[in-house]
């Protein structure tokens, strides 16, 4: 068979192939060029999931009548120069345009802010016209109709008009959050409308508008820097988790990006932090100089490749585990909301039982206090009578049927703290008060009360404990009576070796046995009985993927957090006031104690506020 070239309109649509996957493709696409151009106003609007309509208009510096006609073409860009290490731009105008017009029915119209008049071109097919005038504002407008009617085969893959519409508007979400100082509106027959004002230099407003107003309260900020690349943004605690992977942004130098390096190294930051299954929420910022990134790995841009990605991946890991230590005891905010939630009123008033003792006047009876002597409620052989105290038979219940709790058999136990405890704000905690169902301690606290659960508590008070002491001294390793040898390909035994002082240190010994094998002379007592070969291969395999020995520190924390569990305090185990206060103190010095190693909440606090809310008062 003989070579031959293919027609522009052919490879058009191979490159719409590998560039434009489905309308929030395209979308990305555009609303990147809107953002090249400086536009600090973006609309997009939607029809039929974007496969219908989609158009994207901007206030940006606009193109003349000759970069118009160039735009529309392949291998014709604003966006490069002849340094391709050196892109400070989110994508290649010239490129995308001509793709999408090879398989949709594209118009573009636009004008600069000098020019007098603006002027449109349209491409149906990958057959395109000439300019010609039209009336526009300064900016530009891309409308895009009827995508992939050229190559019907590819509508067969593109999922519901819903699907479709949702994936847009996770694009328009991301450039949102890569740049709070533009305002965007997102808006269609499909869709309700979506405006995002623009926040200027205020990140933390804009991710509110995208992420909702519980980040703000649930927000740690993160700055750090190592060499040449700066960390800055904002993670959620521990306990402000969410059921996907969904809530993980990244941007690097303004760029959106999905790239496994990035997401991975956030959640090993979150290790024996959030539950199995559950996801952190956190939005970064990455700066760098551009020679030390390829942006150009992925046809959608979507992935990076970073020279040094050990570096990258250490400052993450260890940038939000700084944060979180920082942050101390802290829990999530939504606990409390969802405690208050969860109060229901025992009973309410009927209308016509409170018309009775209102006269009928039920506006007055749903807005009046309540008083023994008004409410239609009493209990029969209801008597006026002092309170009872604990352990004491309530007046009037005195034929209570069996089983009736009532004040007689109380599932609190409460004691009257000694002076020197009382809350303060040296202690966030409060002072220990009482102990409910031997497992929750209720605190009181300057501004409100705390419920901790005394198990969940402890258990990270031991992990603690235990992760501190082998970070800081020589884990205690057990010695094999005769050696194990693995072997395994050279190369694994090579990418293995650099770390053998460090593995070393936390109890794992081994030393090169011929060109392709280890020995393994000691192992961690921790594991107690382990496979070793097991063990080595998947060390091999992560120091080749990551270029450090965090598998088997996760192990080791693993392991941490098992023991940790078994030797708290249980539940049902009654506390005294002064072993409850020394708890709460623990946890206030404790980095992490506001989750324990499951990643469940130790603690839920409740504001005066909301008590007080919660009795109508």
């Amino acid at each position: 068979m003989s070579i031959r070239q293919l027609s522009e309109t052919v490879i058009n649509q191979i490159a719409a192939g590998e560039v434009i996957e489905r309308p929030a493709s395209a979308a990305k696409e555009l609303v990147e060029n809107a953002l090249d151009a400086g536009a600090t106003r973006i609309e997009i609007a939607t029809a039929g999931g974007g496969k219908a309509l989609l158009r994207v208009t901007d206030n940006g510096s606009g193109m003349s009548r000759e970069d118009l006609a160039l735009a529309v073409r392949r291998h014709c860009t604003s966006k490069i120069t002849a340094d391709l290490t050196d892109i400070r731009t989110l994508g290649f105008r010239g490129e995308a345009l001509p793709s999408i017009g090879s398989v949709a029915r594209l118009s573009i119209s636009s004008r600069t802010r000098e020019a007098g008049e603006g002027y449109r071109i349209a491409l149906e097919g990958g057959r395109s016209g000439e300019p010609e005038p039209a009336p526009v504002n300064a900016g530009t407008i891309v409308e895009v109709r009827d995508l992939f009617f050229a190559t019907p085969a590819r509508l067969k893959f593109l999922k519901t008009e819903r699907a479709e519409a949702g994936a847009i508007t996770e694009v328009v979400k991301r450039m949102a959050l890569a740049f709070p100082a533009t305002r965007f509106v997102l808006s269609g027959s499909d869709r309700s409308t979506l405006e995002l004002p623009a926040t200027g230099d205020d990140r933390l407003a804009r991710i509110a508008q995208v992420l909702g107003r519980d980040f703000r309260s649930n927000a740690i900020e993160i700055d750090a820097a190592r060499e040449d690349v700066t960390l800055s943004g904002f993670a959620g605690v521990p306990t402000f988790n969410r059921g996907n992977s969904g809530h993980l942004y990244a941007f690097v130098n303004g760029r959106p990006v999905q790239d496994r390096l990035l997401l991975g190294a956030i959640r090993a930051a979150y290790a024996e932090t959030v539950p199995k299954g559950r996801y952190p929420v956190a939005v970064l910022w990455f700066s760098l100089d551009p020679a030390l990134v390829d942006v150009n790995v992925h046809p959608a841009k979507a992935d990076v490749r970073f020279r040094d990605p050990a570096l990258v991946r250490g400052l993450i890991v260890g940038a939000i585990r700084e944060a979180l230590t920082r942050a101390g005891d802290r829990s999530s905010s939504t606990g409390a909301d969802a405690m208050l939630k969860a109060f229901r009123p025992r009973f309410s008033p009927e209308p016509a039982a409170a018309s009775r003792v209102y006269g009928g006047d039920y506006e007055r009876a749903t807005n009046a206090q309540w008083s023994p002597q008004q409410s239609p409620y009493r209990p029969e052989g209801f008597r006026e009578e002092a309170a009872p105290r604990f352990g004491e038979t309530a007046p009037g219940f005195s034929d209570a049927p069996a089983g009736f709790a009532g004040f007689a058999t109380p599932s609190a136990r409460g004691e009257e703290p000694g002076p020197a405890v009382q809350p303060s704000s040296d202690h966030p905690l409060g002072a220990a008060r009482a102990q409910v169902h031997e497992n929750y301690i209720v605190a009181q606290t300057d501004t409100g009360l705390v419920i901790v659960d005394q198990h969940a508590a402890h258990e990270r008070l031991v992990y603690e404990a235990l992760r501190a002491a082998f970070s800081k001294d020589r884990l205690a390793s057990q010695m094999l009576l005769i050696p194990e040898i693995v072997d395994m390909p050279e190369e694994d035994c090579d990418r293995l070796m650099p770390f053998a002082d460090e593995l070393a240190r936390l109890g794992l010994v081994f030393e090169r046995f011929g060109p392709g094998a280890l020995a393994v002379r000691e192992t961690p007592a921790l594991l107690g009985e382990v496979d070793a070969a097991a063990l080595i291969r998947q060390l091999a395999d992560e120091a080749g993927e990551w270029e450090t020995a965090d598998g088997l520190r996760a192990k080791l924390e693993s392991v941490a957090a098992t023991m940790a569990c078994h030797g708290s305090v249980r539940s049902g185990r009654r506390l005294r006031v002064d072993e409850m206060n020394a708890l709460l103190r623990q946890m206030e010095t404790t980095p992490g104690s506001g989750q324990c190693n499951h990643g469940r909440p130790t603690y839920i606090e409740l504001k005066l506020a909301d008590i007080e809310r919660l009795f109508g008062r």
